[in-house]
């Protein structure tokens, strides 16, 4: 990963996306959301379930590269490359902050 400055729970989360759906879950708030592809996951088991799900089905890195904030989100641009139909590709993070933690992310193109 680039020497972005990414608040603390967002760069959390890129370096917990290698290890786990486990440690990835810790990211997020209690009633935390989760859309991506279409799904919306809701709360702590269903993002670790969306993301053990994610990495069995495909092999990948994501290398942030961009962040911006506005309305109330941090955007991060990320380089996502892997196993999976279309890669590499760019995605947007949409992530909210609530308390030190995640209350929301949407990731999309």
């Amino acid at each position: 990963m680039n020497a972005l400055q990414l608040a603390n729970p967002i760069a959390a989360y890129f370096a917990a996306d290698r290890h786990g759906p486990d440690m990835l879950a810790r990211c997020f708030t209690a009633q935390a959301t989760v859309k991506d592809e279409g799904h919306t996951h809701v709360g702590l088991d269903a993002i670790q379930a969306w993301k053990a799900a994610a990495t069995t089905k495909y092999t990948y890195t994501t290398e942030p590269f961009a962040v911006e904030q506005k309305n109330g989100y941090h955007i991060v641009s990320s380089h996502v490359a892997g196993n999976f139909p279309g890669s590499p590709v760019d995605l947007r993070y949409h992530f909210r902050l609530e308390g030190g933690l995640i209350a929301s992310l949407e990731i999309g193109v």
